[in-house]
């Protein structure tokens, strides 16, 4: 039965583009922190950057584990707005698609919580989700590591064959798939890993795919 699907989205690259102006803002504001808390000039800070994410997917593991980083610290000041509603791009038809597909909704992002709701107030969809899965609640560990998926699954009661994930990231789908769920890749890439079991070029293509995914 379709109503015991959950569908688990990521946020960014996903529910909205954050490509124009979102990424650009958050990469300029996690050099900034680093040159202020750790006393480096913007090329230092930039190459530390670089390196982390290398070696451990996300400047805030490294920083965490070398710097005693407080990652709520970190996300609150990185993820900071001067006009949030002019910075969201979302697609007008994203509410009515949603409301198109049956069974629980979650949103699961790498993102802190305040500005995951904030965007998601933003593009107008903050009531449509069983529960916003941030980064605080897998404890700072965040995708494609296995851990937060099995938590969200333990905390929702979700079965991961009755999954399906709807990403921007290969990573992180791949993990989902290995975990037996249904795999969406938003992206326009004409090739098509194995492991992604459909693909859509904006949020809005889904509820047409959505009973190849059942």
């Amino acid at each position: 039965m379709t109503s015991s699907v959950a569908w688990i989205f990521d946020l960014d690259n996903t529910l909205h583009n954050a490509t124009p102006h979102i990424f650009p803002h958050i990469n300029r504001s996690m050099t900034a922190y680093l040159q202020q808390h750790l006393q480096l000039d913007a090329a230092a800070a930039g190459e530390l950057r670089r390196h982390y994410w290398q070696r451990y997917g996300a400047t805030l593991l490294g920083l965490m584990r070398h710097h005693g980083t407080d990652p709520g610290h970190f996300l609150w000041h990185t993820h900071q707005f001067p006009d949030l509603r002019r910075m969201v791009v979302g697609e007008p038809l994203l509410r009515h698609a949603l409301r198109r597909l049956p069974g629980r909704k979650f949103v699961f992002s790498n993102a802190p919580v305040h500005y995951a709701r904030a965007v998601l107030e933003m593009l107008g969809i903050d009531g449509m989700f069983d529960a916003v899965f941030s980064i605080e609640r897998v404890h700072f560990r965040p995708k494609p590591d296995v851990y937060g998926f099995l938590r969200l699954c333990r905390t929702h009661h979700l079965r991961p064959r009755r999954c399906i994930m709807v990403e921007d990231s290969l990573e992180n789908l791949r993990t989902a798939k290995r975990l037996g769920m249904k795999t969406v890749w938003v992206s326009a890439a004409k090739r098509v890993p194995g492991y992604v079991d459909t693909r859509i070029s904006g949020i809005t293509q889904l509820p047409d795919r959505a009973a190849t995914l059942y």
